[in-house]
Formats: structure tokens, sequence, C-alpha cells
């Protein structure tokens, strides 16, 4: 009795065990389709009890997935998913920057603008040539502008692309540690976990297309989930991962200044940044586009607008429309216009500037020179000494003026900074002439300015022309404080020479200043550095292309110097400057100009021995010298420097232009051509783990047959024993 009774046992465990392998045939046919399914494997083992065989029973059900295959394809995910997501920004940039032949391209806006100044050079008297040369400066600026705005708005897309992909993150680590709990307490009891396992799975492909993972499994099914950075980012308990996206984006917001609030891994506190760290994922590709390629294509832009600004401003300053102005409103801003200082031609002392007024035909009324005026006044002579400020220069500027049939003229700085000179009279007109000497019809050359920033003798810059120093006929203005100083881009390695530095804004030196550097110092270190010391002063070490520049800024927005001491050579050797960046989005023609093409500067003050006892100066509506220099300038090569990956170059403005639409479509086509590569490993390792993983119905048909045939055989024993049990009975 005691054997039949084994033996049915046994041949219930048979029944029991392959109902049980059917039903999970039949579950890996249904899902064969099934995205992330894995094929399902019931695992089995004889059964003994007392030593005696007593039938069969299920081990466990696994799944058949190759993790080492999963590991390699996640991190290949990653990689590809950081190029994807940067596609649809190239193809956004590509429509916006456009091919260099094309018509709306920077390249070809650059070369009517220089056609419409060859024109002028020819005609330059003719209204319709000067209008035309203000329209395809405006087709440039415009140009610029465009492409400056959808760079900055493509930031902040990226900015709130990289937010959203936070919030899905924290929903993906939220169910990948449920899945982990209901992982280990159902396999705690037994039960069939390889489908929560294969849920587990799918989050985590989805996390790995975000963030580049890495991850390992304990003993119990639990998973943990970090960064190749070794972030965790699941385990016991997951922390929060927060970023809050920018309002509004504009080419002075960086990571590096701390602009962009970080992507935080538990607490918000800086060491828990990990936006520096990420390698691979949607992440990594959102914060690539917004911290350095659409950061280095304005880069690129700003150079090539402060170029343009500056090359196109110092030969417009030679000049003057005819017959001259009645005002002119300087745009180099004077923070301490009665200490600051100017030195005309302080090593050759020779150099001089001609004021003189013109009546409406353009003949002279009265003349002079700056330093017949200073030297009048009681100071000294050119170059010689520091008490020629800026105030000092506009008051006998002034006082000669009145004196020459313009009663009622002012020349101050204004409140702005600015130096403002007004004739209020229509009767003389201004103008202004660089010469070699102070006799007049000396050659006409730009003299040298030498400008001590911070009055403490030293010359801090040296700028070449009088009125290009202040600005004072200006084409293109950007109308932006200077606020903002930054040097060239440097090795990231580069460290400061012992220096002295002075910051001044229009309160005086500021409090932490003069600022002693010591030789080695980082650009890390100096900018902390002067951060912590300067008041009011932050300084940072911002990314631009394949270096870093060093930016320094006024917390207030005010305008403000940055000098050293006199033996030192530090700004010198990084070119500190007035910084360029926000250039390209707000540079412009000067309202004045714009609105009337006519004053735009054509020929320069003319001098004519025969005119008068010892001739005069005078001006021609034809002179054509001034516009003849500007077309030749933008036709010839100008040096350009690095930014935005760009290295130092010298070439046309046409040809830069054409060099920054070149680039970016280097990159969008480099960007494309890698998608291509990463996608084929990517598929191909897919390919290999879904055919580990995948269910293939010839195997499971054959199963269906091998195991339904088993489940009848064990009915079949079942059925016999039954019989004989019945036997059994009869006979008792």
């Amino acid at each position: 009795m005691g054997g039949l009774t084994q033996a049915l046992r046994s041949a219930q465990s048979g029944l029991l065990v392959n109902q049980q392998t059917l039903n999970v045939v039949a579950n890996n046919i249904a899902n064969v389709n099934s995205e992330g399914y894995s094929r399902k494997i019931v695992n089995t083992e004889s059964q003994v009890i007392a030593g005696v065989g007593a039938g069969i029973r299920i081990s466990e059900i696994t799944r058949r997935v190759d993790e080492g295959l999963l590991k390699s394809i996640r991190i290949e995910l990653a990689e590809l998913n950081k190029l994807t997501v940067q596609d649809n920004f190239f193809a956004r940039t590509q429509d916006l920057f456009g091919a260099p032949g094309e018509n709306s391209s920077l390249a070809h806006l650059v070369e009517n603008f220089t056609s419409a100044l060859e024109l002028l050079a020819v005609s330059p008297d003719k209204s319709l040539e000067q209008a035309e040369v203000v329209r395809r400066a405006q087709d440039v600026i415009f140009k610029l502008q465009d492409m400056s705005e959808t760079i900055q708005e493509l930031r902040l897309q990226a900015d709130v692309a990289i937010a959203n992909i936070v919030t899905e993150m924290n929903k993906i680590v939220a169910k990948i540690d449920q899945l982990n709990d209901d992982i280990i307490s159902n396999g705690s009891v037994g039960r069939d976990v390889t489908d929560l396992k294969d849920q587990r799975d799918q989050q985590i492909d989805r996390l790995s297309e975000l963030v580049d993972i890495r991850f390992f499994f304990r003993s119990d099914g639990d998973v943990v989930v970090f960064t190749s950075g070794g972030r965790t980012l699941v385990d016991t308990i997951p922390p929060k991962i927060t970023h809050t996206a920018a309002a509004s984006v504009s080419a002075t917001i960086t990571h590096d200044e701390g602009d962009f609030a970080g992507i935080f891994v538990g607490t918000i506190e800086d060491r828990n940044d990990i936006t520096n760290e990420l390698r691979g994922g949607q992440l990594k590709g959102l914060v690539d586009l917004r911290d350095d390629i659409l950061a280095n294509m304005q880069s690129q832009l700003d150079e090539f607008a402060a170029e343009m600004r500056d090359a196109f401003n110092q030969i417009h300053n030679r000049g003057v429309s005819f017959p001259g102005a009645q005002s002119y409103t300087g745009t180099r801003i004077f923070v301490r216009p009665t200490e600051q200082t100017i030195k005309l031609d302080p090593t050759g002392s020779s150099d001089d500037v001609t004021i003189a007024l013109f009546d409406g035909n353009g003949n002279q009324t009265a003349s002079t020179t700056l330093n017949t005026i200073m030297t009048g006044a009681g100071l000294s002579s050119r170059g010689s000494s520091n008490d020629w400020t800026i105030s000092a220069t506009a008051t006998q500027l002034q006082t000669w003026l009145r004196a020459n049939g313009a009663a009622n003229a002012t020349v101050a700085v204004s409140t702005t900074g600015k130096l403002d000179i007004n004739l209020n009279t229509q009767a003389v007109n201004l103008s202004f002439r660089d010469e070699t000497a102070t006799a007049n019809g000396s050659t006409l050359q730009d003299a040298v300015i030498a400008f001590d920033a911070n009055g403490d003798g030293v010359t801090d810059e040296t700028v070449n022309g009088f009125s290009n120093f202040f600005g004072f006929n200006d084409f293109f203005v950007d109308n932006l404080a200077e606020n903002i100083h930054e040097s060239n881009v440097l090795v990231s390695t580069f460290t400061a020479s012992a220096s002295t530095l002075t910051f001044r804004d229009s309160t005086g030196t500021l409090t932490g200043s003069p600022l002693a550097v010591a030789a080695g110092t980082s650009l890390k270190d100096l900018a902390t550095l002067i951060t912590n010391s300067v008041t009011d002063v932050t300084a940072t070490v911002v990314s631009d292309g394949s270096g870093v520049r060093l930016r320094i800024a006024h917390d207030k927005g005010s305008s403000m110097t940055v000098t050293q001491a006199g033996a030192d050579t530090f700004l010198t050797d990084i070119n500190l400057h007035v910084a360029d960046v926000r250039v390209a989005e707000t540079l412009t023609v000067r309202a004045d100009i714009a609105s009337t093409p006519g004053k735009l500067s054509t020929g320069v003050v003319l001098f004519d021995a025969d005119r008068g006892a010892a001739g005069e100066y005078f001006m021609s509506v034809g002179e054509n010298s001034v516009i003849d220099a500007l077309a030749e300038a933008f036709s010839a090569s100008n040096q350009f420097d690095t930014a935005g990956g760009l290295a130092t170059v010298k070439t046309t403005f046409a040809e830069f232009a054409g060099n920054i639409v070149s680039e970016n479509a280097r990159l969008a086509e480099t960007n494309e051509s890698d998608i291509d590569r990463q996608r084929s490993l990517t598929e191909s390792l897919q390919f290999k783990s879904d055919s580990t993983r995948g269910v293939n119905l010839d195997e499971e048909l054959s199963d269906l047959i091998v195991f339904e045939q088993a489940f009848v055989a064990a009915a079949r024993v079942i059925s016999v024993i039954q019989r004989m049990f019945d036997a059994l009975e009869r006979v008792i």
C-alpha cells in the first residue's frame, strides 16, 4: 500500500510540474512579441524523501539572459542617446547658419556689405549708396542677432529638457526601488520573480538612455544602480535628483559661473552636483549642448561681431560726415573722469589732434590742436605728465569751442560715464583730425592715446586715434556697460605671474583692492581669490572651446576697471579686456546713422596750403578716403583671436564668417556620422542579446510537445494507480 501511495505522489508531482512547465511555455509563446520579455525556463530537480526518490519538483524559474551583454548594451545606449539627443539641435543650427554659398548665410551678407562699401567709395556723396551701406550693415547685424537669439533659445530648451529628464529619472529610480522590494519579498517565499526582473530590466534600460550608469546585483536579487562617476541612484533609500530649469538664458549665463542650477543627487550642495561628472546619456548630450557646443557657437559670433565693430569704428572715427557734426556722444565709459588721465603720444611726443570748426559749406572758421589748448591752460605738454584728466580735457575743449563760435557749447562726462559734446548751434560744425605733428597740415595719421585707467601714473591701455579712443564717431555700437572683463582663451594650466591688481568703479577703489597675486597662482585659485577678497566682484574660469577664459564681473552691473601695477605683465599676458560676450546680440548701427545714412563718414578733414594766409582746413563732400579705407579693410585680412574652438587666424571678415558656418556644418555632420556608427554597434549588440533572451517559437513548440507528452504520461500513471487502488478495495 505504501509503495502505491509513494508512486501516486511521484506521478502527481510529475503532473503538477509539467502542468506548470506547460504554463510557462504558453506564456513564452504569448509574449513572443512583447518588448523587454525574456524567455523563461523551468529548472527541475529530483525530489528525495528519506533517501528515496519521491518524484520531481521545480527548483526555480529562470530567465535566459546574458547579463554581461546587457551591461555592454547599456553603456552603448548611453553613448547613442548622448548623440541622438543633439541631432534635433544641430538640425536647427544648420537651418539657422545655412551653407556658405546661400544668400541668407552670414558669409554672403558680409560680402554684400563689403560690396556696398566699395560702391560708396566710388560715389561717396550719393545718398542711395550711403543708405545701401547702412542697409547691408543692418542685414549683418540682424543675422547676428537672430543667430544669437536662436542659440540662447536652444540653450534654454536644453536646460528645460535636462529638468524634464531629471523628473523622469526620479520616477524610474522609484520604480526600480519598488521592483527591488517586490523581487526580494516574492523571492523569499519561492514565488516566480522573473517577470518582475523583466520589468526592472526595462526600467534600467531606460535609465541607461538618460544617464551613464553601472550596476551590480546582491545575493537576494536586489540591484544597486550608480552613475559611472560613482553617484548612487538606487539602493536601500534612493536619493532625490534635482535640477531647476533657468527662466531665461543669455550669452553671459553659464554653469561655470553658477548661473545654471546644478544636477544634484541628494542634498542640494556643490559636492553633490554631477553636471561635470556625466559621461553619457541624454543628460550628457544636453549638458554638452548647453555649456559647450552652443556656447562655443556664441563665442565665435561674439568674436566676429567685436572684431567687425572695432575694425570698422577705428577707420570710421578718422573722419566725419560733411561738413562735420554738431554733437558727439562717446561710447567709452569713464568710471572716475576726474582721476583717469590720457597722454598724447607718450613715446614720440609729436602726435597732435587738430580741432576744427567749419561752416555749412565745409570752410574752416576756426582751428587749434589738442596740445595747444591743454598747454595754453597751464597743463603739461603732450606725453610728459599725468595732468590731462578726462574732465580737464573736456573743460579745455569746451572753453575753446565757446570762444570760437559755439558760445553755448557743452563738453562733459554724462551720468553714464561717456564724454558728450554739444555745440548747441547750427552755425558751425566740429571735426577732429589726427596728425603726426602740431603744425597745420601735418601728415594725417592716428594719434597714439595712452590711457591711465586708475590714475596711478601707469599706462593701462594704448589706443590709436583720438576720436576712436572716446568713440565719438562709432558706426557700430553695443550700448553695453563695461561691467564684465575677460581674458583671451588660455590653456587650463595657465598660471599667473606675480602682480598687484586694482579694481575700481564710480565709487572709487573697491574694498580688498589692490590685491596681491602670487606667482604660480592657477586661474581657478585666482578667481577664488578675487571673488573672496574684492567687494562686489566675482571672478570665474569659464570654458571656451578647448581652453578657458578668466572672466571678472561686477556684481551690481556697474562699469569698472581692472588694472595692474607698473612693472606687472599678467593682465597684458592674458590680454584682459572688456568682454566681447553679448556683443553679437546687442550690436547695432548707431541710431542717428541708421535714421540718417548721410551721417556716415566717407572722408577726412583736408588741408589746403593755398587757402588763407598760411593754409586752412576744409571739408569736401566728395572726399572718399575713409570709405575707401573701410572697403579695403573689409576686403583685406583681419586678425581674429581664438574663440569657440576656432583657432587664431588672419583672414577676411567674409572668410571668417564662412569658417563659422563651416564649423557648424562639420559638427552636425560629425554628429550624424557618430550616430550611424553608434547605432550600428548598439543594434548589433541588441540583436545578440535578443537572440539569447528572445522567444524561439520552434523551440517552444518542441518543448510544448515534450511536456504535453510528459503530462499525459504522468496522468496515465495516476490512472493506472487509481485502478490498482480500486482493485485492492474490491479484494478487501
